[in-house]
């Protein structure tokens, strides 16, 4: 029997073939593993300001080969050419935050006599130092920014990485990678590790050289790794169903651009989309109305054409997103626009009258679909929302900002957003999920902070 040692990926809107990356067997990770290991000591005896230095050359190459870059992001994951090339700018920037944020992140001294019963004689300090080898495991849908967002914080804080990219999403972080190791980065300090996941991914996973995971991906594959991690420290980016409140006194074209906005851009394929509406149902044909007015605007194609609905990721992704739609016009539910499909394509939709019987009001899409929700008891804004398993963010649309706050205070989610669509940035905001949207916290501080432990020294005078 053949043994496969590349594996071919092909543009999502053409099929054409764009490029190739290896399939790298357990003994190979292994040594990448390794050499990861035996380099990452020097690099935490290494300067601060000269690893920042390094992570600053690194934000330069990335812009120098923003074309190149961001044409490889729209080919090999369908974002439109705009947010692909947008996507390389901002991940230079997060790269020059985070080498300026690890030069400020300094230990603490404690005195021994604050504390009754302590000593005068006795001063503590308090330092940060670096975990060891981090394991970054990054999603397809932002290749380059949320693999940088886990490598530059583990770089700046001294530890060596391996990097394991999706699959679909693997060329760009290779690009992304070889522009980093065009620095006076030294060598073994990161390691690029790609592979069938049934093959690696356990092996990666359980490896006793890695001091650290951070993952995003799916809430399945995120538990799993969460379970054989065992004794290291894990920070786990999963899904969402952030639900939009529309409340009566909102001003409700505001809250269409932003749902709108928020539900649709990059065809729905992000954790913190818009998933459902949830609007007093005294204004809720005005707000379904105007919501159907702007997807009807939206432009559907592919993404060299700047388009902003484009094929998704991969068939079986279709097929789900056409299942749920499907689910929820056969038990009743109200097609208002949309329902048009072309293999991977699946043309912006809007569903209202969805009940909660209906798998759409429970499932994350991944895809271009938005059900509305009509809530006739206010009660029912909080209820419904926190009935789910997920608990990434949530927008509240209202004029009463205490009002919001009452609600907002009682959602399980990591983060409220008022009268604006629900989004991951800035990329220096604390990002948190709750239940199953997430363990731990991101962010660019708390990132390092993640990456780092502290280490007590104490001084007998």
């Amino acid at each position: 029997m053949t043994v496969e040692k590349e594996k071919v990926i092909y543009s999502v809107a053409g099929e054409e073939a764009i490029g190739s990356f290896s399939l790298m067997s357990q003994e190979e990770v292994d040594q990448a593993i390794k050499k990861a290991s035996n380099a990452q000591q020097a690099w935490a005896d290494t300067e601060v300001y000269k690893r920042a230095d390094i992570l600053h050359k690194w934000a330069d190459r990335l812009l120098e080969q923003q074309e190149k870059i961001g044409t490889m992001i729209y080919k090999e994951v369908g974002k439109n050419k705009a947010s692909a090339m947008k996507e390389v700018k901002r991940t230079a920037d997060l790269i020059r935050y985070t080498a300026e944020e690890g030069c400020r992140i300094h230990g603490d001294m404690l005195r021994g006599d604050s504390f009754r019963g302590g000593s005068s004689n006795k001063i503590a300090m308090a330092d940060r130092e670096p975990l060891g080898v981090v394991l970054a495991i990054s999603p397809f849908n932002y290749p380059v920014n949320l693999a940088a967002s886990k490598i530059a914080p583990a770089l700046i804080s001294g530890n060596a990485v391996a990097f394991k990219p999706a699959s679909q999403g693997a060329l760009s972080g290779r690009l992304m990678i070889d522009a980093l190791l065009e620095t006076e980065i030294p060598e073994g300090i990161v390691q690029l590790v790609t592979g069938k996941g049934s093959e690696i991914g356990d092996f990666i996973v359980t490896h006793p050289e890695i001091s650290m995971i951070s993952f995003t991906g799916s809430t399945e594959v995120g538990q799993s790794i969460s379970e054989k991690a065992k004794m290291i420290p894990v920070v786990l980016e999963l899904g969402g169903k952030d639900p939009a409140i529309v409340l009566e006194d909102a001003d409700l074209d505001l809250a269409a651009d932003q749902i709108v906005s928020g539900a649709y851009s990059y065809s729905g394929q992000r954790c913190t989309a818009i998933k459902r509406v949830l609007v007093a149902d005294g204004v809720a044909d005005q707000l379904s109305e105007k919501v159907k007015q702007k997807v009807e605007g939206l432009t559907v194609g592919n993404p060299e054409d700047d388009a902003a609905v484009t094929p998704l990721i991969d068939d079986k992704a279709a097929d789900f997103v056409q299942g749920l739609i499907d689910d929820a016009l056969e038990k009743g539910a109200t097609l208002v626009t949309g329902n048009k499909r072309e293999g991977k394509l699946i043309h912006p939709t809007l569903i209202d009258d969805v009940t909660s019987d209906m798998d759409i009001a429970w499932e994350e899409p991944f895809g271009p679909v938005l059900p509305i929700i009509r809530i006739t008891d206010d009660k029912d804004f909080v209820t419904l929302a926190n009935e789910s398993q997920y608990g990434l963010q949530a927008s509240i649309f209202t004029a009463d900002v205490q009002k919001a706050m009452e609600i907002g205070r009682k959602l399980h989610v990591g983060s409220v957003q008022l009268n604006a669509k629900t989004e991951r940035g800035p990329d220096h905001f604390p990002f948190i999920g709750a239940k199953n949207s997430g363990l731990g916290a991101q962010g660019i501080r708390r990132s390092i902070e993640s990456m780092t432990r502290d280490k007590l020294f104490v001084l007998n005078m």
